[in-house]
């Protein structure tokens, strides 16, 4: 699953810069429209706190006609006149985006690039993540808030068996295998994230533990091999909508699930669609604009402040980025 990253092949590239309400409707507009693996689109706040800048990249020279059409739709004749669009040098974007990322601390866990190994303290837990073209780098508040997540429930127990449906890098697997000393089951629909999360885990001395498999959901035996008691599902409203029923049932007794991927406009349907199943809220956090749910079933809620991570973030992962997953 992409993070809302330039495609490797980006070619040509957008900017204009706007309001909030404006930029993210273009985003909104581009996410839904062209296909994710040939076309990125961001929105962050520009370092004077009063406008948001848009920058789309394309992997294929775009009807500029139509794109200016498309925004015009949403955000206005303004937005539409406002946009630039210019040529970009080859190179690897993903890679490019994440150059500089500070590392990403959620309890021991230090998430970091190779060139910041040296940021690890002595009880420290390190994940090594490059960038690649998949979902998971630590940086996002999706996947920050479930490494958080993670660090809260290793503090009142120690599950035995934990799966990650939407590995993306496979940071969650990793560090779940990393701090238990056990094997964490993972897939994702993607292959590419497949192949990613492998390697990093493999690359994080894992592998043995971490095996990740391609897989809809949980339609894969390696992921249904026992009852898990901590379920991490870092994908989107939809998908998490409709996998409520297999994930209930993949859950052993007083299992958790940490869901994220959501909006905060996501997350009362995501509430309603567990409470069927029998989950209640635990704990929430928001980091940047995105909702980390821990579920469990009957229980009341632990409220959590909401947490401002921008300054953890590089100005094009602080995005406003909607994704899609088909077929779930």
């Amino acid at each position: 699953m992409l993070e809302g990253l330039p495609p490797n092949n980006a070619s040509h590239v957008l900017r204009l810069v706007c309001d909030e309400q404006r930029a993210r409707a273009i985003v909104d507009v581009i996410v839904e429209t062209f296909d994710p693996a040939e076309t990125a689109a961001c929105a962050f706040e520009e370092a004077d706190g009063t406008s948001w800048a848009v920058e789309v990249f394309f992997g294929e020279p775009p009807d500029e006609a139509g794109v200016r059409a498309l925004i015009e739709a949403s955000a206005g004749a303004e937005a539409a006149r406002a946009a630039e669009f210019s040529q970009i040098a080859q190179r690897d974007w993903v890679a490019s985006a994440l150059t500089g990322l500070k590392p990403v601390r959620a309890g021991r866990v230090l998430v970091h690039g190779s060139h910041d190994r040296n940021r690890l303290r002595g009880n420290d837990v390190g994940i090594e993540i490059e960038a690649a073209l998949a979902f998971g780098t630590g940086h996002h508040g999706t996947t920050l808030g479930c490494l958080l997540a993670l660090d809260r429930v290793l503090k009142r127990r120690r599950p035995a068996r934990v799966l990650d449906v939407g590995t993306g890098t496979g940071v969650l697997a990793i560090a779940g295998a990393k701090l238990l000393h056990r094997p964490v089951a993972c897939g994702d629909i993607d292959p590419i994230a497949v192949e990613t999360a492998g390697a990093n885990a493999r690359a994080n001395g894992v592998g043995v533990l971490v095996r990740p498999v391609v897989a809809t959901g949980l339609r894969h035996g390696a992921l249904r091999k026992g009852r898990a008691d901590l379920i991490f599902a870092n994908i989107l409203a939809k998908p998490l909508r409709l996998l409520a029923p297999s994930l209930a049932r993949a859950a052993a007794p007083g299992a958790e699930l940490v869901l994220s991927g959501l909006l905060a406009r996501d997350v009362p349907g995501i509430l309603a669609a567990y409470r069927a199943q029998g989950y209640a809220l635990r704990e929430r956090r928001d980091i940047d604009g995105w909702a980390t749910l821990t579920l469990k079933r009957g229980g009341g809620p632990r409220p959590l402040k909401p947490v401002h991570a921008t300054a953890a973030l590089a100005p094009r992962l602080k995005a406003h980025v909607l994704h899609h997953i088909e077929d779930f």
